[in-house]
């Protein structure tokens, strides 16, 4: 199969081929429909998080089960599916207390040390990347790695279920479970913050304030259910978002994983308000808060993956999209090839667009 495969920090990732293993038991191998171009890839590329080369990235996809391994239960050949990085063994105490997206034994989900790898190139084992490398023309996986969705669910649309809505309306409506009629402020109009708009809309807010550097994704944002923006370009956010609201926001969400930018989702809180940071801030960088405004009982919270139970949530997903609820049609810019992906991670750090997608022909 194509694959592109990942050399290290701050190198082009270039297509190869490479091959793939057959499933085993409780593996699902997956012919890749389209997978979508995620900030959280550009962060490991860029050497803001590290991970072992040669590798291939990708975790934003959809497609269609080819064959399954044994043991594998409620999925079969031709159904359409979409995976996701919270894979979940099942029987911890994060996935028995209802957080599977915390599961703490992955390795049972992966294969072991003394097993073939999945992915492989002259003899070579190619690592994975959150146990799923979604930049291929097909997936092997874990089965609770992937859950089944309706068929007449366009797949391009349904991978950014993948990851961006998830991890965006995940954060609103399962992380900081926000209340209908509040005050929210999204920081990041790219395909998360956008999420979290639409997630906030469908949620009852009765104020969304989108903020961000660049008017067309404001724009955008008005689209997914933004009632104000802000561009912080022209104004200070901060203050700009407390004019409006009369002292600050109840809710503020920081979808672009900046030190600044998630500072000032918490410093735009009004009393008792809660900041959640969505980005994925470069580790090891620390963030500052004034400790004397904890005593107005302002949080400052962080979520994994949208805090999902991605079986359940990602069907209801869909369901939103077919009921036109979920605007995932305006979410893409661009549908790229797979020898283009280079290119589209040059559009992203541009921060023109806010999603790119790659469809595969031979889905």
């Amino acid at each position: 199969m194509k694959a592109a495969l990942f050399h290290g920090p701050g190198q082009p990732l270039t297509i190869e081929t490479m091959s793939i293993s057959s499933p085993g038991p409780r593996e699902v191998l997956i012919r890749t429909a389209a997978v979508g171009l995620c900030h959280s890839d550009l962060h490991y590329i860029e050497g803001d998080y590290s991970f072992d080369a040669p590798a291939v990235l990708g975790h934003e996809a959809a497609g269609i089960v080819e064959q399954v391994g044994t043991d594998v239960i409620d999925l079969s050949p031709g159904d359409h599916v979409i995976t996701c990085l919270s894979v979940f063994c099942g029987h911890c105490e994060f996935c028995t207390t209802g957080r599977p997206f915390n599961c703490d034994h992955q390795d049972e989900t992966a294969r072991r040390q003394d097993q073939p790898s999945r992915l492989h190139q002259n003899n070579r084992p190619v690592q994975q990347f959150y146990e799923l490398s979604a930049f291929a023309e097909q997936m092997l996986v874990h089965e609770h790695a992937v859950v089944k969705i309706r068929p007449d669910m366009p797949l391009d649309r349904a991978a950014l279920i993948g990851c961006a809505v998830t991890t965006g309306m995940g954060a609103v409506t399962n992380t900081a479970r926000i209340r209908v009629g509040s005050t929210v402020a999204v920081i990041g109009c790219g395909g998360v913050g956008l999420s979290a708009i639409n997630g906030a809309a469908i949620a009852g807010a009765g104020r969304i304030i989108a903020i961000d550097v660049q008017d067309s994704k404001l724009d955008l944002a008005r689209t997914f259910g933004a009632t104000d923006v802000v561009n912080a370009a022209m104004v200070d956010p901060v203050d700009a978002v407390k004019e409006m609201t009369g002292g600050g926001v109840e809710y503020s969400f920081e979808a672009l994983g900046l030190k600044k930018t998630s500072e000032q989702a918490y410093e735009m809180l009004r009393r008792s308000g809660v900041a959640t940071i969505i980005g994925m801030v470069p580790e090891g960088q620390k963030l500052e808060i004034d400790a004397a405004s904890l005593l107005l009982e302002k949080r400052l919270q962080g979520s994994n993956m949208g805090s999902n139970r991605f079986r359940v949530d990602m069907p209801r997903y869909v369901d939103f999209y077919m009921s036109g609820k979920l605007h995932l049609d305006q979410m893409i810019a661009k549908r790229i090839q797979l020898d283009q992906i280079n290119e589209g991670f040059d559009d992203m750090r541009a921060g023109q667009f806010a999603r790119s997608v790659i469809v595969f022909d031979n889905a």
